[in-house]
């Protein structure tokens, strides 16, 4: 099929126009890269682990083809430890969106960019955190962003950096308590910071790899326009479900706990590292990067939440689909 993978996972799809392969596509922001690039007439080639999933997800390239329509996105399975699968899937693109999102497999971005050098990638854009610029995070996860910024600075690629504040998609994890309890549970909740929608994300990473030049040798710091404690997402939640929510303050013990049971220990210490910088200040501050880049205010918590509101709601009150949405101001393709 056109624009599929097949069983074995052979490569199919577009052979004309320029190429962007996106790593990372089933996240939460390469799934909005694979939507902006299709819709803007670059259809990207995904690598994926699971299609399944990316089918799931409503990805371009990876549902039923329609008969003698092009296909929007080719989706494609690999995994960065399959060098050779890698090299095959990067042969003749144009760029490379790169995700990588385990701390302790540093290999994940040397194999990626390796491939990408071999089979003739000449720009790659790399998704990474803000907090690497904060000279006292030295934990596991931001030594591993330096480490992977730097591997990237060195490939012999041009580049983009994008270091991003913690996505509001993140909010996505508390919507099992909130729908079962009516409450948020969480560690620091008074710590603001200035969380970023992923679809604008999204936008300025589809620019950088279809305008390289553009955008070539730039470390962008990327941040939403408000700073917001996890305390006053809670509040802006309630007003958009139009329900009172709760929030229950955990303590460190219980968010280590937590952590570790879902990434292993050490990922968890670096993460409660993290939240107790962010509980000193360390997470404040826009410097206007992100609306200079998208030419308009960046989307705001309220309404990335207006627009994912149904996972939160309890069941017995999930609007029908006929119910009019609160408008979200935000921009960028619909996510799941």
């Amino acid at each position: 099929m056109e624009g599929r993978v097949s069983p074995a996972g052979a490569l199919s799809g577009p052979k004309s126009g320029p190429k962007v392969v996106v790593t990372g596509a089933t996240g939460a922001v390469g799934r909005h890269v694979a939507h902006r690039l299709a819709a803007g007439g670059t259809p990207p080639t995904l690598l994926v682990r699971d299609p399944a999933k990316a089918a799931a997800l409503g990805l371009p390239g990876a549902g039923p083809a329609v008969h003698g329509a092009a296909a929007p996105a080719t989706v494609v399975r690999g995994d960065y430890a399959d060098t050779d699968r890698l090299r095959a899937v990067l042969e003749g693109a144009d760029a490379l969106f790169v995700v990588t999102a385990n701390p302790l497999r540093p290999r994940d971005d040397e194999n990626l960019l390796a491939a990408a050098r071999a089979a003739g990638v000449r720009h790659a854009v790399k998704l990474s955190w803000l907090g690497v610029a904060d000279p006292g995070a030295d934990d596991l996860v931001a030594d591993w962003n330096r480490g992977a910024e730097d591997r990237l600075r060195s490939s012999g690629l041009t580049w983009t950096v994008l270091r991003i504040r913690t996505p509001m998609s993140n909010a996505l994890a508390w919507a099992p308590s909130v729908r079962e309890r009516g409450v948020v549970r969480a560690f620091g909740g008074a710590a603001r910071t200035g969380c970023v929608d992923p679809r604008d994300v999204a936008e300025v990473a589809a620019r950088a790899l279809t305008d390289p030049a553009g955008h070539a040798s730039a470390t962008y710091a990327l941040t939403g326009p408000q700073l917001l404690s996890a305390r006053e997402q809670t509040a802006v939640l309630s007003e958009v479900l139009g329900v009172r929510i709760g929030f229950e303050e955990l303590t460190a013990e219980e968010a280590r706990a937590g952590w570790s049971a879902r990434y292993g220990a050490r990922i968890a210490d670096a993460l409660l590292a993290a939240a107790r910088r962010r509980a000193d200040g360390a997470a404040g501050g826009d410097d206007g990067t992100l609306e200079r880049l998208l030419g308009r205010t960046p989307g705001t918590f309220a309404g990335w939440a207006a627009d994912h509101a149904e996972p939160f709601r309890p069941a017995c009150r999930r609007a029908p689909e006929d119910t009019p949405r609160v408008p979200s101001g935000a921009s960028g393709p619909d996510g799941p």
